[in-house]
Order: structure tokens, then C-alpha cells, then sequence
């Protein structure tokens, strides 16, 4: 989806704070490093200021800055500064401004609210564009634990009341404050260098920028958002899950949208981008992790996993099946109980069926491994049949070896291919053989042991 913003991209700067500790996770990961959809949070909203076509993206870090700058250090566009105290949200941003320019439009976000969208945050561009302030609000009808939005009798922004520092009428207001802004730059510069921490908790409070606008004459311009879960923010693992079920029922929605069938919305994972065709359906249970692409009409059983896989028209994905990195190609019948790994390509009309494992491995048309095998390191050909049992010895210790398997060739049950080798077109491995000599074209390869049946042989008794 583009969005345009009232603010040119090169004017535009967005101040990200993420430098809590986050106690009440109960957890050395930091707290914007908690991920929702399977991204951390932080993630979230750093993809949100670059949809917004930020020039300059700076996060404000503190607690855990090893582990918040191992995971996002090399992302492109991104300046940081350190927030080595924790003494309220106007110094977080204080932190910041060295590394912004004199002028332009600036946005302030937190790195534990991950759901807030852009198309809230371009009402608040619109404001700070034109010399004021955009504010974003939540309507609530418990604001406990917000700073409440007080206004005139004409509904004008007054200032912004921190709860501990509200009398009994303050509290009343169901107005909350997100903690969410845009000004411009060097009015912006000059608040929060006048900032004060007078006030209960002893902190720089931005939110005190409000009333210095009012008193300058600006307009603050509040933006109330419809989903009060868009501007949640997370301090424990509760308000995680409950961010995570929100997250994941827009996914589903968006997925009916797009031509999907879900057995139950409400049990369905999406832990990345999935782009489905027409008349797709997913039963419950179904995980989507990184980049997967559905064709038309696939089909999905309970329980499975799909990762970073494209699977094209028409194929059938039975319960329990983890494709991770792999192509399906059209008709496919995988599962249940499947697992193709990284590397793995499936041409059309292929069967993969109950525990069968396949690693960076081919199947030409038509071919099949219905039961109990492992292929990895294989080329397959057309129409090729591998019965129940059989693996490909792929790997000797230290190195790895391929198989290939021609056209048309029948591998029997419980054979073991030891690679590298090559079994020709037509070609047909016995039962219980094991191949590590290449087999000619149509020709049948077989290395059993010959059968003997002893008539005086009696099995062995238990002492009594």
C-alpha cells in the first residue's frame, strides 16, 4: 500500500523511543524486542515510519542496547542515540535531537506501541505542516494509566494531564493521551529544551510541549483513532497476547478479503506477508511464517507450517505438512505429515505423502514419494515412483553427495541410494537393495542377499 503524506519525504523525521526496560515483561529480552506477528515490535514501527517516507529515522535506546542494535544496527536510514537515564519522554527525545536537522517536521513514536498505522499518523503530519501540532487521542472507557486530553468549552486542546498528577475531575476524562505528535523541528528543538520535572514522578514530560503551544498561540490539533488497540502499548505479557489476537484477526480479515476461505478466523497465525488466490482454503491451525505465496484454489489441512514457500494453483496440502523454503508446483499432493525443506523444488502433479522428508531436492512431473522416505540432495525425474522406505545416503561425514534418478525409473521399497550415484531412465531398483554404483537405462539393479529358509532353527526360550 503507498500513502502520501502532507510532509515532503525529505522533510519529514521520525523519533522512535525505545530505550524502557520493560520490568514488567519479566525477561532479559528487551521490551520492544518482544514480537507481535512475529515481528518484534520495534520492527513494526520502524516499518510504519518508513512507509511514511521518512528521511531520517532516530531511535532512542537504553535498556538491552546490545541486543536492540545486533538485531536492527544495520538497517538503512537509521541514526540511534542513547538514553543512558531513564528520566521521562522529553528527554528520550532531548536525546534525539542532536541527530536531526534545524528544520523539517518531526514525529514522535514508541517502540512498544507496534500497531499504530500511517494513515492515522498523516492527520498529524497535516497539523505540524502547517505550524501546529498533531496529537493522537484514544477515546476509553477506563483511560486508567493515560494522560488526559483537557479541553476548553470550545473542545480545544488545553494540555495534557499525567494521572498521577490529575485531581478527581482530570481523571474523569475518558480522552487519553498516546503519547503520539508531530511539530515542527525547531519548535520542537525549542520546548524541550524549556522542559521542566517538577511533577509527581520527577521526569521531563513531553506532553508538557502541549501547553507551551496553547500559550505561543499554536494549534494543536487532535486525531482521535477508532481502534483504541491501534495505540495500545505493551509493559506485560497480557497486553502482548491480547495485541498479538488483534494483529492476527485483522490478518485474517484480510486474508477473507483477498478471496480466502478460513475454517476459523480466530485460529490462524500470520507471521509475515501472505498473498493468497482465488477460492483458497485453510483449515485451523495453519501458521504462516516470512513471505508465502498461495495460487488459486490450494488447499490447507490443520496443522501446518508454511515458510518462505510458494505454492502455485491447485495443490493440496494435507494436515501436519511444514514446507520451509520451498516451491510447489501446480496439482501437487503433499502430506500428511510432509516436511520439504530449504531447497526443495516440486514440479506439477507431484506427491510427497506421509512422513517423506525432502531437502534441497527436485521432482520432475509426475513423480512420487508417497511413504516413509527421505530425499535429500536429489534429482528426480519425470513420472519416477519411490516406494516406502527408501533414503538417499546424501551425506558421509564431512561431505555432500547427490543422487540422481532418471525419467521414468521405479526405486523399491526400502532401497538406499548411496550418493553420489545415478540411476538411469527406466531403470528399476529391487526391494531392500542398497545402490551405490551407478544403474544403467532400463535396467533393473538388485543387491539382496539370497533368501534361506533353515528347518532345524528354533528361537531362542527364557530360562525359567
Amino acid at each position: 500500500m503507498s500513502l502520501s503524506s502532507p510532509a515532503s519525504p525529505a522533510n519529514l523525521h521520525v523519533v522512535i523511543l525505545a530505550a524502557g526496560k520493560g520490568k514488567r515483561m519479566v525477561s532479559d529480552l528487551p521490551k520492544v524486542l518482544h514480537a507481535v506477528g512475529g515481528r518484534p515490535m520495534l520492527g513494526h514501527v520502524i516499518a510504519s515510519a518508513q512507509r511514511l517516507g521518512a528521511a531520517r529515522i532516530v531511535v532512542v535506546h537504553g535498556h538491552g542496547s546490545e541486543q536492540v542494535l545486533a538485531r536492527f544496527g544495520t538497517v538503512p536510514g537509521i541514526a540511534w542515540a542513547e538514553q543512558a537515564e531513564q528520566l521521562g519522554t522529553g528527554h528520550a527525545v532531548a536525546q534525539a535531537l542532536p541527530a536531526l536537522p534545524a528544520d523539517g517536521l518531526a514525529l514522535v513514536l514508541y517502540g512498544d506501541v507496534p500497531l499504530v498505522r500511517p494513515e492515522s499518523l498523516t492527520p498529524l503530519l497535516a497539523a505540524a505542516a502547517a505550524g501546529g501540532i498533531g496529537l493522537l487521542t484514544v477515546e476509553l472507557p477506563d483511560p486508567t494509566g493515560y494522560g488526559r486530553i483537557v479541553r476548553d468549552d470550545g473542545g480545544r486542546v488545553l494540555r495534557i494531564v499525567e494521572e498521577k498528577d490529575a485531581d478527581a475531575a482530570t481523571k474523569r476524562i475518558r480522552e487519553g493521551n498516546t503519547g503520539i505528535l508531530a511539530a515542527p523541528l525547531a519548535r520542537l528543538r525549542d520546548w524541550v529544551g524549556r522542559l521542566g520535572n517538577a511533577n509527581a514522578q520527577g521526569e521531563y514530560y513531553l506532553t508538557d510541549i502541549i501547553e507551551m503551544a496553547v500559550g505561543e498561540g499554536l494549534a494543536v490539533v487532535p486525531h482521535t483513532v477508532a481502534a483504541p488497540e491501534e495505540v495500545q502499548g505493551v509493559n506485560n505479557r497480557v497486553q502482548l497476547a491480547e495485541l498479538e489476537r488483534f494483529y492476527q484477526r485483522a490478518q485474517a480479515e484480510a486474508l477473507m478479503i483477498a478471496g480466502a476461505t478460513l475454517a476459523d478466523p480466530a485460529r490462524i497465525d500470520v507471521r509475515g506477508e501472505v498473498s493468497t488466490g482465488r477460492d483458497v482454503q485453510i483449515d485451523v491451525n495453519v501458521v504462516f511464517e516470512g513471505r508465502v505465496v498461495l495460487g488459486d484454489r490450494v488447499r490447507i489441512g490443520a496443522n501446518c507450517v508454511l515458510r518462505d514457500c510458494t505454492i502455485a494453483d491447485d495443490v493440496e496440502i494435507k494436515p501436519f505438512t511444514l514446507i520451509e523454503q520451498a516451491e510447489v508446483g501446480t496439482r501437487a499432493q503433499l502430506g500428511p505429515y510432509a516436511r520439504l525443506r530449504p531447497g526443495t523444488v516440486l514440479a506439477e502433479d507431484t506427491h510427497v505423502g506421509n512422513f517423506v522428508e525432502l531437502k534441497n531436492s527436485t521432482l520432475a512431473a509426475g513423480a512420487k514419494a508417497n511413504h516413509l522416505s527421505y530425499i535429500g540432495d536429489a534429482t528426480v525425474g519425470a513420472a519416477v515412483n519411490i516406494g516406502a522406505g527408501t533414503i538417499t545416503c546424501n551425506y558421509d561425514g564431512v561431505n555432500k553427495s547427490r543422487t540422481v534418478i532418471g525419467d521414468g525409473a521405479f526405486i523399491g521399497s526400502n532401497s538406499s541410494l548411496i550418493a553420489p550415484v545415478t540411476i538411469g531412465a527406466q531403470a528399476t531398483v529391487g526391494a531392500g537393495s542398497a545402490i551405490g554404483k551407478d544403474v544403467p537405462d532400463a535396467t533393473l539393479a538388485i543387491t539382496r542377499a539370497p533368501q534361506k529358509t533353515i528347518t532345524s532353527w528354533k528361537r531362542p526360550e527364557k530360562k525359567t
